[in-house]
């Protein structure tokens, strides 16, 4: 499953998989349980996980990243319990030592904690340079076809 795909939803625990786009709301899976559901728009709000970023002294830091340093560390540097901050804070201190400590609150870093710890568990956080490349090259295709296409209406 790419990164990409996956999904936040307000009010509802856990990551979800977007199987469908609606007008209305999304069709997501439960990555857990494997059940999909429709998430009405009026009611919920959606969040890829690619589009979430970390705030950082300098600017932000994708997700991705957060999450490609927590595993590369996780040998050497535990997950710590959701329920105690000070320990929270220690540990996203270590991992992404530049973040803002005014704008990213205990339970920011507690959500990312649990993600994390969700999708590595399931082995879904997959990081090989394989599929960088498959998506530059899928991007590099697209804009061919673009341009292709803007030319060829241009005539």
């Amino acid at each position: 499953m790419k990164f990409d795909e996956m999904v936040a939803v307000s009010g509802l625990p856990g990551v979800f998989k977007m199987v469908a786009n609606r007008s209305n709301g999304l069709i997501v899976k439960d990555i857990e349980s494997g059940k999909t559901r429709f998430a009405s728009a009026r009611k919920h709000q959606f969040t890829p996980l690619a589009s979430i970023g970390i705030f950082t002294d300098d600017d932000t830091t994708e997700l991705k990243e957060v999450f490609k340093t927590m595993q590369s560390k996780l040998n050497t540097n535990p997950l710590p319990k959701p329920n105690n901050p000070e320990e929270l804070k220690k540990y996203f201190a270590e991992i992404l030592p530049n973040y803002d400590r005014d704008k990213v609150h205990v339970n920011d870093i507690k959500k990312v904690v649990k993600w994390f710890s969700f999708l590595n568990a399931k082995e879904l956080l997959d990081f090989s340079e394989k599929e960088e490349v498959k998506d530059e090259k899928k991007d590099a295709k697209e804009e061919k076809k673009e341009k292709k296409k803007a030319k060829s209406e241009e005539e």
